[in-house]
């Protein structure tokens, strides 16, 4: 920001605050929050910026508009054909293009540049206006209209139906392999953009071929046509290629492929010169339980787990419930009750069909599971979810609070040869909810990952809505919306009935 000795403040009767109309702008403007209004010195008279909220959300366009006042620069809140800059993030040109002549009917195409957040960044860190490079403008189809067979794709993941049935894998692959870069060295935000656009491409009926059949697609920003264009011309993207053979990227990767092990402790590895397995052995690196049990089972942890091994461990789950509670119901789900045909853990909702017996339900199944030899780990947590008469805490957070068991198997397997041991160590979780609360749990805890968030957002932002995997709330009417199955929390968002098949966004 700009050291405050620099800024002007004036009163609320003391002149200009800065916006002359066509006369140009002399500064920048803020709210202090305290009746005083802060007057940022503009530096660059000749670059005028607009933040297009689409697809940006209103707080991170907030939020960037004083990051850039802050730096001196010129930052309009509604456009203009003073904007000479349009910044946007997950549009495509075109779409932009067509939003800016509607704004402006009748007075001709604007002169604005159309970039990138990307440029903006750059600029912020650089405290100037960076030249703008081919790779921060956004991509616009120089094509007739009758060239384009339109396909109409919802911006929202959760209206779409996408199947396991993937025409552009090696598209999706590349774009899921920089969000997971760009997770990994904590940029959520860059990281959704790039599994929003994937997930554009996953919904697709037919593989993309050229650059033409994107047009007007929602969710692909600048960043990810660059990305898709490469490949398209030159058979891989030099960026995914380059993330690949990165040693920090392969470092993160198989640090925090260690069962408990996140990004944090990754990082402060690698910046110890950790960057492998043996290194981690070798290093004395104290190392909690589940790291432990992770470390030790890394090998097993870290292959595909088959349905049929699923279905094996849910047999044993089953015969722990009907032990300790008859009457207790399971569903296998996460990516097994989308139809994957295999997954890198296994996941059980238990739920009992009286409110209030599933209370204790837990500790008993662990103990039944550790007394016949199947638990090489596990660590349960409590339920700690509240419902409040006046709604969910703001901000809801994305994590359940349900009672949960962390927990790897030993999976008995047929021995196919001498020598090899008959068992193998899978990753399990076992998650108990009150039966109030069970088609919520359901929906959340049967992904995909990308198609819960985007049911929430579609709650927030179309439905003024929260949605938790505990509860849907009404904040207009300021009341809990109850369901018991997944079709009525369809029916309360106002959304068409997604099956679990077709939600692998």
């Amino acid at each position: 920001m700009v050291p405050l000795k620099r800024r002007k403040v004036l009163s609320s009767g003391a002149g200009s605050t800065g916006t002359t109309g066509s006369t140009g702008n002399t500064g920048n403007t803020g709210n202090t929050g305290s009746g005083h209004e802060v007057t940022f010195p503009s530096k660059f008279p000749q670059v005028v910026l607009f933040l297009l909220e689409r697809r940006m959300g209103a707080s991170r366009k907030a939020f960037l508009s004083r990051l850039g006042r802050g730096k001196g620069f010129q930052v309009e809140e509604t456009f203009s054909e003073r904007v000479t800059h349009v910044i946007c993030e997950n549009n495509s040109g075109d779409e932009v293009r067509r939003w800016l002549e509607s704004e402006v009917r009748g007075q001709g195409r604007t002169p604005a540049h159309l970039l990138d957040v990307s440029w903006f960044t750059e600029s912020m860190r650089a405290g100037r206006p960076v030249e703008i490079l081919d790779g921060h403008k956004l991509q616009e189809q120089q094509i007739e209209e009758e060239e384009v067979v339109v396909v109409s794709v919802p911006v929202y993941a959760c209206q779409r139906r996408t199947t396991l049935d993937n025409h552009n894998a090696v598209l999706t692959d590349a774009l899921s392999l920089l969000a997971e870069k760009a997770e990994l060295s904590d940029e959520e935000g860059r990281g959704v953009a790039f599994r929003r656009a994937a997930a554009v491409l996953k919904a697709l009926p037919e593989p993309v071929t050229d650059m033409k059949q994107l047009r007007g697609l929602p969710c692909l920003g600048g960043h990810s046509l660059r990305v898709i264009k490469d490949i398209l011309e030159n058979g891989a993207s030099s960026e995914v290629e380059a993330t690949k053979n990165s040693e920090r990227f392969k470092a993160l990767k198989v640090l925090t492929g260690i069962f408990g092990v996140g990004v944090k402790t990754a990082e402060r590895w690698i910046r110890d010169g950790i960057l492998s397995l043996q290194q981690l052995q070798d290093s004395g690196q104290t190392l909690n339980r589940a790291q432990q049990a992770g470390l030790q089972h890394y090998e097993d942890l870290n292959q595909p787990v088959t349905k049929e091994e699923a279905d094996a461990i849910a047999a044993v789950v089953e015969e722990a419930l009907a032990s300790v509670l008859p009457g207790a119901r399971m569903n296998l789900i996460g990516g097994f009750r989308r139809g994957k045909l295999t997954g890198h853990d296994v996941d059980f909702l238990i739920t009992h069909p009286e409110e209030g017996r599933e209370v204790g339900l837990m500790p008993k199944v662990v103990s039944w599971l550790e007394t016949q030899g199947f638990l090489l780990y596990q660590k349960t947590t409590r339920n700690s979810y509240l419902e409040a008469k006046d709604g969910p805490a703001r901000p809801a957070s994305n994590m359940d609070r349900f009672e949960r068991c962390f927990s790897i198997f030993k999976l008995s397997e047929e021995v196919k040869g001498e020598g090899l041991r008959p068992w193998r160590a899978v990753r399990v979780d076992l998650v108990v909810s009150p039966i109030s609360q069970f088609a919520f749990a359901l929906l959340g805890w049967t992904g995909s990952k990308l198609f819960e968030r985007e049911l929430r957002r579609w709650a927030g932002h179309e439905k003024n809505m929260s949605l938790s995997s505990h509860a849907l709330f009404d904040n207009k009417q300021s009341r809990y919306l109850r369901a018991s199955s997944e079709e009525e929390i369809f029916a309360h968002l106002g959304l068409e009935y997604v099956p679990p098949s077709e939600r692998n966004a």
